[in-house]
């Protein structure tokens, strides 16, 4: 878990845990508590939120989650690090650690529907297919750097860089910064929580400030 304090007046703090990894649990959750945050934003869409919350945090027996053969083998490669769980688990316990501290949580990420539309503008035909055989390449070879935080970064690149996948990254990236900044308003400490590939550019777009919104977005 790599983490930055936010110019110019550190009243927010980024973190950005592995997901997956149980072993980023304990230093967020020893971070959330030292900064103490009114509210904590996760890099989550509400309805993912809402069901980590009805279905992990609230429910008395966890569901099975069923995976794609692309998110098992990331799983499996990212195992030679540690215990991996499905969901992120490191989401699952700061909704835990927040109800049991009062602390408000809030996603950031765009809805369902409006991530559904920000796909349809950025993933065309070409790069729908370019898409798909750099996660199948990527899911018969997975990474093997030396540790988890490379991994995610490594995993990431293989399966986005094409340009509108990046597009598409960015403009989810621009959307959480933007509900950052309205969140924040009246909040004395605000902590944001995202996934290790996001950090670089969702810290750039905090500090440098949010990009007025874009048509397509």
């Amino acid at each position: 878990m790599i983490s930055a304090r936010i110019p110019p007046d550190d009243s927010r703090l980024l973190l950005a845990p592995v997901r997956g990894l149980v072993s980023e649990i304990a230093p967020t959750l020893s971070a959330l508590a030292g900064y103490r945050p009114t509210l904590v934003g996760l890099g989550l869409s509400a309805e993912e939120m809402q069901g980590l919350v009805d279905y992990f945090v609230l429910s008395e027996a966890e569901p099975i989650v069923p995976l794609s053969p692309t998110e098992t083998s990331e799983v499996r490669g990212l195992s030679r690090f540690g215990e991996v769980r499905v969901p992120n688990p490191v989401f699952v316990e700061i909704l835990r650690w927040g109800r049991e501290t009062m602390t408000a949580a809030a996603p950031l990420d765009p809805s369902d529907e409006e991530s559904a539309h920000l796909f349809a503008e950025h993933i065309g035909y070409v790069e729908l297919v370019r898409r798909t055989v750099r996660e199948r390449r990527v899911s018969r070879r997975p990474p093997a750097p030396s540790s988890p935080d490379e991994y995610a970064l490594a995993w990431d690149h293989g399966v986005t860089a094409g340009r509108g996948s990046r597009e598409l990254a960015s403009a989810r990236d621009r959307h959480l910064a933007r509900e950052v900044e309205r969140l924040r308003r009246g909040q004395a400490r605000t902590a944001i929580v995202v996934d290790r590939e996001r950090f670089e550019a969702v810290r750039a777009l905090l500090t440098e400030g949010v990009p007025p919104r874009m048509s397509d977005e």
